[in-house]
């Protein structure tokens, strides 16, 4: 991490404190984070959003009360809404598959070595999204059977060869600005790829776009 760069500011939303406790030592101010919220379940996630404006919020899907999938459909409806990174102990992939149709940016295994949780928190923060590839297949597979079909049959063949190249890299779960690092772009010439793959593939979303490109073999499950 850089000096200068600017702390990932997180909002946790887990039901259990020891859990809680575990994540603020692994997003600690040394490693480039700063925790500014934390909740015990998903009642007041938009509250929360609102007043403290974290960059990336942490999400238990298996809450009493208000859950991780519907806190994140939530928060969905939000003019700015920020990218949610879902963490469960349970390998249950349509609940992860519904937290995906509900609009959060990725998932993650509880449990997993504390570098990847920093990984997949600052790439969600940044725009990405981080899939976990422990349960990548299975979940994907549960998310295909209740997303509705892309609209354009999602014939890739119409893509550009640069569009395709951006496909690609959002299927691996990078940002637009790594992507514009990747292929040495401008940020905002890759914004306009993105949304031009979007249109023409009748894609909502970015999670959308992965499962995509999952389908069509252009990324397969597997460590980033």
């Amino acid at each position: 991490m850089s000096g200068d760069a600017p702390a990932v500011r997180v909002l946790l939303v887990d039901d259990q404190e020891l859990v809680r406790a575990g994540l603020r030592g692994i997003l600690r101010a040394s490693h480039g984070f700063d925790v500014v919220g934390e909740l015990g379940d998903g009642t007041g996630v938009v509250d929360a959003v609102t007043a403290l404006r974290p960059d990336v919020v942490v999400m238990d899907v298996r809450m009493p009360g208000v859950d991780g999938v519907e806190a994140t459909r939530r928060l969905a409806v939000l003019d700015d809404p920020p990218p949610v990174l879902v963490l469960t102990t349970f390998e249950d992939e349509e609940v992860l598959a519904g937290a995906l149709r509900a609009g959060a940016d990725g998932f993650l295994l509880k449990g997993v070595p504390a570098a990847d949780l920093q990984r997949a928190v600052r790439e969600v923060a940044a725009g990405g999204s981080w899939l976990d590839p422990a349960v990548t297949g299975r979940v994907l597979a549960a998310y295909r059977t209740g997303a509705p079909a892309p609209s354009a049959g999602a014939a890739i063949e119409v893509l550009t060869a640069r569009e395709r190249e951006v496909l690609v890299l959002i299927g691996r779960g990078l940002s637009n600005g790594e992507i514009a690092a990747e292929l040495v772009l401008g940020e905002g010439t890759v914004k306009t790829h993105v949304g031009h793959v979007f249109a023409k593939l009748g894609l909502r979303d970015r999670a959308a776009a992965v499962v995509l490109a999952f389908d069509h073999g252009l990324v397969t499950p597997g460590p980033r």
